[in-house]
């Protein structure tokens, strides 16, 4: 069964609600658009957490402000050995490791260790921990905010329930299974060009979901929408080509780029990539 957008079809644009960043990382792509880009490298960190301070994680933000009302995306680094007291949120939130391992489960359960590239969410009010084994980073994003960290005594059960999916565990589409995915013109066997997995939302035309993508080695292409669509490398490296005078970026695991409304954007990867996606309805990846 074929995965199909609505019948606007998405042409890749991406958002970024930093207006700082905004000012200073915006470049026109092929359409005329504005697109935003935050490399890992410039990601400015501060406690995730105030009341523990430099002993907790650090929080970067991408898009968005964590700390206040409204959506936002943003990186979290973990010295290795971390390991939080039971606490829950008010709100709920997805994550996918980057870097590291990391553990998030009941307090009581057998560590499960998530390798980069896994995704987990956790419900608001779920009284949980999180750990970490080696130096790990990972991205997260919510759909309201701003986050925050209570005690195990204010936990709440808001009818979700979490959810830890290891790498190994995904399930991939490719262009025979998905018409997000388009290779007209391509010899590739089915598993050797892009595939895309589904982790969370609803897929029909204007409603937010999120996919990680898979780019292989040596891809070329444009990756195209006509909504808000936000992507976040977590594993290898991808070129982004913009028109303006900073022309190719090479983005590495940590760094964003994004836009809203119709674009298209040029990128490529030499060793393959694999990349958080997130926008309204559909998106189309087609090889050149």
């Amino acid at each position: 069964m074929k995965l199909t957008p609505g019948p606007h079809f998405a042409r890749v644009w991406f958002a970024f609600g930093l207006a700082c960043l905004a000012a200073g990382n915006a470049a026109a792509d092929d359409s005329g658009s504005a697109t935003e880009v935050v490399m890992a490298s410039d990601v400015v960190w501060q406690p995730l957490n105030p009341a523990r301070g430099d002993k907790g994680p650090k929080a970067g933000t991408l898009w968005g402000d964590q700390t206040k009302d409204g959506a936002s995306g943003f990186l979290v680094k973990f010295v290795d050995g971390f390991s939080s007291p039971p606490h829950i949120h008010n709100i709920t939130y997805r994550g996918v490791v980057i870097a590291g391992a990391l553990h998030n489960d009941d307090p009581d359960a057998a560590p499960m260790w998530m390798p980069a590239g896994s995704y987990w969410m956790q419900p608001a009010g779920e009284v949980h921990i999180t750990a970490a084994r080696g130096a790990s980073v990972a991205f997260l994003e919510i759909q309201s905010g701003p986050y925050l960290v209570k005690p195990p005594k204010e936990s709440f059960d808001n009818g979700q329930r979490p959810l830890n999916l290891d790498a190994t565990n995904r399930v991939w589409l490719d262009a025979t299974s998905s018409d997000w995915i388009n290779r007209s013109g391509e010899t590739k066997k089915p598993g050797d060009g892009p595939e895309l997995s589904l982790l969370w939302g609803d897929t029909t035309e204007g409603n937010v979901n999120a996919s990680l993508l898979q780019l292989p080695g040596g891809f070329h292409g444009v990756l195209s929408d006509d909504s808000t669509f936000r992507a976040v490398v977590i594993q290898g490296d991808l070129t982004l080509s913009l028109s303006d005078q900073r022309g190719e970026q090479s983005l590495t695991p940590g760094s964003y780029f994004g836009s809203h409304g119709t674009a298209s954007h040029k990128v490529q990867t030499d060793d393959g990539c694999l990349i958080y996606v997130r926008n309204e309805g559909g998106f189309e990846v087609a090889s050149r």
